[in-house]
């Protein structure tokens, strides 16, 4: 594009290793976010080219139009996160045979409109504001914009005023608590979140959030139940951004696609999930970390370091600046693992990462039917077990972790009633036989083979167990000999 229809040209983009090791830790300077900010900008304007390309109309025109006489509120429009989940929309569109009127490429001609009006109407309440000790931030509540539902959940209705006094004393009540506790963190949302889309709560889940890697900078999350879950979901999806645009710029991973163990999913995930996964959780541990009085905070403390170093641990096929960025997420979480957490604590922590992968492979791992008549042969005969590679499935769709025994766990130390099975009760009170024995009892429920193995201190794999116990049953057999089998 030329002449009258050209708008400022994509620059080159660079990190030096020390920005990017800086990144893997968590722990960017402004240069390297103002980068990541600029790089965000360049690739709109890359797909922007694509789709006056690909549409060939003269709604990219009017807008370079527009960017004569309004540069700076062009370009200032363009670098928005939601202008990235448009254009990647409307040219995946266009490229599928999509007539550009139907591809959505008529908003050009808006975003030209909106740039040339003087005092663009927008209602002032619609952001969100905070600031303490000295530290200030300022982001857009984006409730009406259609845009929005291009970041995976479903957006609420747009906000009362009444929901959006809620929303803002939440805000501000997290950021208090973000600068209070993990003020450089807290300095890296002001250089990368730009706007938060509020979508509806999810009835099986705790809260919910999301980011799109084609919107640094943006977050959809439900309404948080408190302002640490504000400042949590925060901190997590922001790193989701950071790492967005660092991909932008670099391939980390030889072979993303790899589907595999994720500690923060009940379904399986490609290896740039895992990623992510462990990524987001390093400064959510960051931030439970600075809690060591408070039970809960100490819980998730221990589980998350745990999780994010297994994870960084498992993580192959790695490109050079794969291995200087995991590298440096490694160092930051290593050390974290050997700060003491009290006994109790640490035991349910521990219980409930071993806990999630044990019920992941009761979900994820399937056994082949001939596989099966082969455990149920060896068990009748009294032999050893033959050897049985069972196989991962894709989820047909996404699975947020969703566990009783972590309720338990989380209600035990808010010093809540606790109300459950008899196997879960004593399994979050500490007395595992009284806990084992109600599991044995239990066979039937998947679940209650994942509390045998947490409390009987067998390790055997539980889709090979239920596997053989499912093919035997009408027989009565006894669940833990067939784990002591297995094992």
């Amino acid at each position: 594009m030329t002449g009258s229809t050209a708008l400022p040209a994509p620059r080159r983009h660079q990190l030096s290793d020390a920005a990017l090791t800086a990144l893997g830790a968590g722990r960017p300077d402004r240069a390297a976010l103002d980068e990541l900010r600029r790089a965000r900008l360049s690739r709109h304007l890359l797909l922007l080219r694509e789709i006056a390309a690909a549409a060939r109309t003269d709604d990219f025109a009017v807008l370079a139009a527009a960017e004569r006489t309004a540069g700076q509120r062009v370009r200032d429009l363009l670098a928005r996160p939601l202008f990235g989940v448009w254009a990647v929309g409307c040219l995946t569109a266009l490229r599928a045979g999509k007539a550009p009127d139907r591809a959505g490429v008529s908003h050009l001609r808006e975003l030209a409109a909106l740039a040339l009006t003087p005092h663009p109407r927008r209602d002032p309440g619609r952001v969100l504001r905070a600031e303490h000790d000295g530290l200030r931030i300022s982001v857009r509540l984006e409730d009406t914009d259609p845009l929005r539902q291009g970041l995976g959940l479903q957006p609420a209705d747009p906000l009362t005023p009444a929901e959006l006094a809620r929303w803002q004393k939440s805000f501000a009540a997290a950021w208090r608590l973000l600068v209070e506790r993990v003020r450089p963190d807290a300095e890296v949302l002001t250089g990368v979140l730009d706007s938060i889309v509020p979508v509806r709560a999810d009835p099986a889940a705790r809260g919910i959030s999301a980011t799109s890697a084609d919107a640094f900078g943006a977050v959809a999350i439900s309404e948080p139940a408190d302002p640490a879950a504000f400042a949590v979901g925060l901190l997590h999806e922001t790193q989701h951004s950071i790492l967005n645009g660092v991909l932008y710029l670099f391939d980390l991973l030889a072979a993303p696609g790899t589907l595999g163990y994720s500690p923060w999913r009940d379904d399986p995930r490609p290896a740039s999930g895992v990623l992510h996964g462990g990524y987001a959780y390093l400064t959510v541990t960051r931030f439970w970390r600075t809690q060591p009085d408070d039970p809960l905070a100490c819980f998730e403390f221990a589980r998350w370091r745990s999780a994010v170093a297994a994870a960084a641990d498992e993580l192959g096929d790695l490109t050079p600046a794969g291995a200087r960025f995991i590298g440096a997420l490694r160092a930051e979480v290593r050390p974290w693992l050997d700060e003491p957490v009290p006994a109790r604590i640490r035991r349910l922590a521990e219980g409930a990462n071993t806990d999630h992968h044990l019920r992941w492979r009761l979900r994820n791992l399937h056994v082949d039917p001939a596989d099966a008549a082969a455990l149920a042969r060896a068990w009748r005969r009294g032999e050893r077990p033959p050897a049985v590679t069972a196989e991962l499935r894709r989820a047909p769709k996404r699975a947020l972790e969703a566990s009783a025994r972590l309720d338990l766990s989380h209600r035990l130390l808010r010093g809540l009633p606790l109300a459950g099975s008899a196997g879960d009760l004593a399994y979050v009170r500490g007395d595992a036989a009284a806990a084992l024995s109600a599991y044995r009892r239990n066979p039937g429920d998947r679940t209650a083979w994942a509390g045998m193995l947490l409390t009987s201190g067998l390790r055997a794999a539980p889709e090979l167990a239920v596997a053989t116990w499912d093919a035997v049953r009408a027989e009565n057999p006894d669940p833990l000999a067939i784990l002591r089998w297995l094992s």
